[in-house]
């Protein structure tokens, strides 16, 4: 008898625990696209703290150069996947390991951006103004300021401002719906798809305990004459002037299968971005969002 109500209830213990799992998962899948973007925004410092950002800057370091990979990491690896990337180095041997290199971005609305990065004792160059942009490529020997082409104009006039995708979705003429749970690394996720008013669709991943993002999907890059997908994972967030901000980035290059061949491809090994500082409304030069001049890419000591 003893034996038969133990097992009864380790049984019932079994149906409840199992009960509350399905309640609990219920509860989540009820929550509404809406409703996971209003946590999100909350969670990341309230929408009138984001609406009164009108300038940030950022400054780190960016992973390049380790496990002989191809390309730079880009600035389209950076918080919101805003910034058009910058273009391929020189194909010397890399380094086992990551090479460290310095950056600064600057942002204010309506989507500036300057962004510059030291390599090789030499600064690169890249802004946007809203309408036009130019580069400036010390590290391919061009020394001249040289616009956007028309592809990362496109680009660049289609990202998103300062606070995000998120922030005001609606009034940016974004439509965002939920595309279910997923997980991310050990993390339970709300996995939001977002159509932007110009029709381009990417996900976004709501971590569902914290409500902050926890992945995003980036722009496809090009390596080996094939697009790849790209993820970028966000770690670290801490918080500035009431707002959290993640200050590790990951960015994941997908593998892309043959299907003719079978064969797979080898995992691009991850890319990292440390951000050391970011200051909310600074007071930033006008001319920092004008058309550079060469002096920017002299040689630095």
């Amino acid at each position: 008898m003893l034996q038969k109500t133990l097992v009864t209830s380790l049984i019932l213990a079994m149906a409840v625990s199992a009960a509350m799992a399905a309640d609990t998962t219920q509860a989540k899948s009820q929550l509404s696209a809406a409703e996971i973007v209003s946590k999100n925004v909350a969670a990341r410092g309230g929408l009138k703290a984001w609406r009164d950002v009108q300038t940030m800057s950022e400054s780190g370091k960016l992973g390049a150069g380790g496990n002989r990979r191809d390309t730079l990491p880009t600035p389209a690896a950076l918080p919101n996947d805003k910034r058009v990337g910058l273009q391929q180095l020189p194909s010397s041997p890399r380094l086992a390991q990551e090479a460290q290199l310095p950056f600064v971005m600057e942002m204010e609305r309506p989507r500036k951006t300057r962004f510059e990065i030291k390599f090789n004792g030499q600064t690169a160059v890249q802004v946007y103004d809203g309408t036009n942009g130019w580069k400036v490529r010390p590290f391919l020997n061009r020394h001249d300021v040289e616009p956007y082409t028309a592809d990362e104009v496109k680009i660049a006039s289609t990202q998103t401002e300062i606070d995000g995708p998120l922030v005001d979705y609606a009034a940016k003429g974004t439509r965002v719906e939920l595309a279910g749970m997923e997980k991310v690394g050990d993390q339970d996720t709300y996995k939001l798809m977002l159509t932007f008013k110009s029709g381009k669709s990417i996900h976004v991943w709501i971590d569902a305990k914290t409500f902050l993002e926890a992945k995003v999907e980036g722009q496809p890059r090009r390596l080996d004459g094939k697009m790849h997908p790209v993820e970028i994972y966000y770690h670290d967030y801490r918080q500035v002037s009431g707002l959290q901000i993640p200050f590790e980035l990951e960015t994941k290059v997908l593998p892309v299968d043959n299907p003719a061949t079978k064969i797979k491809e080898r995992p691009v090994a991850p890319e990292k971005i440390v951000i050391d500082k970011v200051e909310v409304n600074p007071k930033l030069d006008a001319s920092h969002f004008s058309k550079p001049t060469t002096d920017v890419a002299v040689v630095t000591h």
